[in-house]
């Protein structure tokens, strides 16, 4: 068995998991891993579409390159945007979305996949929409799950 990073982001009483992409964004992952664990806010996104983000301008993030970075990310995707033109911050895709803010189009680093239905994602994000901002925690743990 091979371990595993996986980051893990608890709402309320939900735990969504997502396996790291430390190969495809190897800078990226190594800065979460020095200023995670966080406890923060989810909040629905005003201009990408149906996602969820997290402000985490109050961590110190190195200077990061543009690694697995893109503009659409798919269901489920968790980008990190480090801050190039706008605010530092953790994006989840829930559905169709393009990464955008006042700024324009975003490209944020593609960190890893939630392991969850679209009825879950759907789910978190019409939450974040009705109920409003929503407590968070953001961890990262290793598993001894073996991927294929």
């Amino acid at each position: 068995m091979t371990a595993v990073s996986e980051l893990h982001l608890t709402v309320g009483e939900d735990t969504y998991v997502a396996p790291l992409l430390e190969s495809e964004a190897p800078e990226s992952i190594r800065a979460l891993k020095v200023v995670l664990p966080l406890t923060s806010e989810l909040m629905h996104v005003r201009w990408s579409g149906h996602a969820t983000w997290i402000n985490i301008d109050e961590v110190k993030l190195p200077d990061l390159p543009r690694e697995n970075h893109t503009v659409y990310p798919s269901r489920g995707d968790v980008l990190l945007y480090p801050g190039y033109k706008n605010e530092q911050e953790l994006l989840i895709a829930c559905g169709p979305t393009c990464f955008k803010s006042p700024a324009g189009e975003l490209a944020g680093n593609h960190i890893g996949t939630l392991e969850a239905t679209r009825e879950e994602l759907t789910a978190l994000e019409e939450r974040t929409l009705r109920d409003g901002v929503q407590p968070v925690t953001v961890r990262i743990e290793a598993s001894d799950t073996h991927r294929v």
